[in-house]
């Protein structure tokens, strides 16, 4: 199927890659090849690659060690029948995550899974980042369509000040300006007043969760500096503001 004019493949796969909080694991199980399917939690990186948090204790954890092939689907969680909401199928390979990259993880991590925080650094337990081939969406009724990586992954090669400066971007937003992230949902994206708090920033938005609800704030343009960042996020609130 194709899918149908008044609709973006692409951003409905960003979306579920970046508001996603569990997602069913299909690895291999070592020695048999069998399939094995797990639940896990998920996060996203500034690319929107999704990031684990695993035990080697666990079969799963087992399984990418001995085949690194893994697939995860996400889905929007809608009420009613589940089958009516979208979901992805991401393809591709476990990476374990060490150096910068692993705290990384971590922190974004964390911020979309706090409790995680209690067990995050036992040495049993490591990051992981799937490194995606392709993506399988279907969206309902004419919206099945196959992506490749470059169809739903945000480019971060030119964003390297602003990645630099995500970290105390969120703490600072957190800290400081709950009440500019409370508009940001009520008045550019409708969604209801929560204790909503920013898990993320990347040149193509911000996200943010309140208690098991998530939200992605779309930026108008491009970002690459902390700088920009900063502008930009001014720029929304000043926009927000002029709704009340």
């Amino acid at each position: 199927m194709q899918p149908t004019t008044d609709f973006s493949p692409s951003g409905s796969a960003k979306s579920l890659l970046r508001r996603s909080r569990q997602g069913a694991l299909a690895t291999l199980m070592a020695g048999s090849g069998d399939p094995y399917c797990s639940l896990v939690n998920v996060a996203a990186g500034p690319d929107a690659t999704p990031i684990l948090l695993i035990s080697r204790l666990a079969v799963h954890t087992k399984n990418v060690l001995a085949d690194a092939r893994v697939s995860l689907m996400l889905d929007e969680r809608v009420a009613g029948d589940p089958l009516e909401g979208a979901r992805i199928m991401v393809a591709g390979q476990a990476e374990e995550l060490s150096g910068d990259a692993a705290k990384m993880a971590r922190r974004r991590y964390l911020a979309a899974h706090p409790s995680a925080e209690g067990f995050a650094d036992f040495k049993d337990f490591a990051f992981f980042r799937i490194v995606p081939s392709g993506l399988h969406l279907v969206a309902g009724f004419g919206r099945i369509i196959d992506l490749k990586p470059a169809q739903f992954l945000t480019e971060i090669s030119d964003a390297a000040d602003l990645l630099e400066a995500e970290a105390s971007a969120v703490a600072h937003m957190n800290e400081d300006h709950r009440e500019a992230m409370n508009l940001y949902a009520t008045k550019l994206l409708g969604t209801e007043a929560a204790e909503w708090r920013c898990t993320g920033c990347d040149p193509e938005g911000m996200d943010m969760q309140a208690e098991g609800a998530t939200l992605r704030l779309e930026f108008p343009e491009r970002v690459l500096t902390g700088a920009e960042l900063r502008k930009m996020l001014v720029r929304l609130a000043g926009e927000a503001r002029a709704k009340e």
